[in-house]
Parts: C-alpha cells; sequence; structure tokens
C-alpha cells in the first residue's frame, strides 16, 4: 500500500496528515511547535506514521511534501510547497464550493482566493504585524487570565461591543487589561477585540478578492467569537469545515504529495 504525507510547519504548531493512494486520510497530528522547526517535524511524522499499522516509519512514505514557514525542514521530504498553495488545495478537496479563504497562522493573516481546480487565484498577506494573529489572541487570553478555547466563546454572550482603537498586540493588552481594571463587561470588551480582527480580516479578503462566502483556516478557525464577528463585518457567511481547520495546510500538502507520488 502507498501512502502519501504533508507535514505544515507553523509557527505554534506543527501538523501532519497521510493519506492512502484514494485520498482517504488514515492519520493526522498537531503539536506544539518546538524553537526547532526540523525536531518539530521530525516528531510530527514519526508521530502520524505509527497510526498507520503497515507502513513503518517516515521513510517508508512513497511521496513527502513540506510546508509552512518551516517547510525547507521537514526531514526526507521530496519537495515543498507554499503554505498558501497547500491551504487551498486542502479547503478544496475538503468542499470544492469555497472560494475564499482567511487563514489566521501564529504570526501572520492570509486572504487567500481559490480557483476551481483548487489552485489560488491571488492572495494577501499581512506578516509585519502580530495584530489578528494567533498570538494576538494568546496575548488576549492571557489579559483575560483565562484560557485561549474559553475567551473564544466569551463575545458570544455580549449585547453591546466596546472598541478596542489600538492595532498593535503590546498596546491592545495595554488597552484591555486597562477595561477589564475598570470593571467594563468582559463579554463586551471581548466582542470589540474580536471585531477589531474581523475588520484587519476584511481588508486581507478583500485584497484577495474572495466573494460571496468564505471559510477559516489555521487554529484561530476554532474561534466561534471570531466567526460570528467576521460574519458581521464582512456580510457573507463562514463556511464551516468537516475536516479540522487547522490541518488545511497539511492536508493539501499531502493531497500533491498523492497527486505527485501518483505521476511517479
Amino acid at each position: 500500500m502507498k501512502y502519501f504525507g504533508g507535514c505544515d510547519v507553523g509557527s505554534t504548531y506543527t501538523k501532519c496528515v497521510i493519506l492512502d493512494i484514494n485520498g482517504k486520510m488514515v492519520s493526522d497530528v498537531t503539536i506544539r511547535s518546538k524553537i526547532n522547526a526540523e525536531k518539530s517535524s521530525a516528531e510530527a511524522l514519526e508521530l502520524a506514521c505509527k497510526k498507520v499499522k503497515d507502513l513503518g516509519g517516515p521513510d517508508k512514505l512513497t511521496y513527502l511534501i513540506g510546508t509552512g514557514y518551516g517547510r525547507n525542514k521537514v526531514p526526507s521530504a521530496d519537495e515543498n510547497i507554499s503554505e498558501i498553495s497547500c491551504h487551498a488545495m486542502g479547503v478544496h478537496i475538503t468542499d470544492p464550493t469555497v472560494c475564499g479563504i482567511i487563514d489566521i497562522g501564529g504570526q501572520d493573516v492570509k486572504g487567500i482566493s481559490v480557483d476551481t481546480d483548487g489552485t489560488v487565484k491571488d492572495f494577501a498577506m499581512n506578516d509585519k504585524c502580530a495584530a489578528g494573529t494567533g498570538r494576538f489572541f494568546e496575548a488576549m487570553a492571557n489579559a483575560f487570565e483565562m484560557p485561549l478555547d474559553e475567551f473564544s466563546k466569551l463575545s458570544l454572550t455580549a449585547k453591546n461591543v466596546i472598541p478596542i482603537t489600538a492595532q498593535c498586540t503590546v498596546f491592545a493588552e495595554s488597552e484591555v487589561i486597562t477595561l477589564v481594571g475598570e470593571g467594563k463587561p468582559r463579554d463586551e470588551i471581548a466582542a470589540g477585540i474580536e471585531t477589531a480582527v474581523a475588520k484587519r480580516c476584511f481588508v486581507m479578503a478583500k485584497k484577495a478578492g474572495a466573494r460571496g462566502s468564505v471559510t477559516l483556516t489555521g487554529g484561530c478557525a476554532k474561534n466561534a467569537g471570531l466567526k460570528k464577528a467576521i460574519e458581521q463585518v464582512l456580510h457573507i457567511k463562514v463556511v464551516e469545515l468537516k475536516t479540522d481547520p487547522q490541518l488545511m495546510g497539511a492536508l493539501g500538502a499531502a493531497e500533491f504529495a498523492r497527486q505527485k507520488g501518483m505521476e511517479a
């Protein structure tokens, strides 16, 4: 049996997906990224391969593609492909009707427009500031002294929105701490944070030419408050993927590996 792998080495998490010859996902792993990208990818690959009974180690994969910021560090990879292309392909094979993606990674935000064959039509990226990224949300959750998953639901109960004016992560965290200290409703402060990020996502989506509906990828796609805010700000539907949205880069890489491995 042939198996094909994709390893997405992100700044915060490293993800690995293994597909069989029919494109079925037979294994997936998500781990916290280490400082050393090569060690992160090696560990994720080893764990993913162990889940496949008749595979053996990563060296037994028919074809392996690395993606993400550490894509050049994936051991034994046959090649690497940009995470933009891999997210587009991953979303396409999960839901071919989706033509727009907002990918919120640990350190950047991307807007991606997807063509009918899963290739990238256009994209825009903000990688010069951490505002609106996974790191930003971690800082905001810390300001509220609560876990990230709890913070992501906090704004859903808000009746009003308290605007967050600071664009910088450091200043925004200071602003939030001040508002919390003043006794302002926490859910309304959280709603202001989600709305501020949604506005940044709007700019990325518009630059990339996304129309009609979008889906969210990356770990922040699991943020229910952000999903609601994006729908309100962009006035479009956010499509929820049936497969873990955090795996889209690795899934797309694995699908590229399957296509290339079948041709070899």
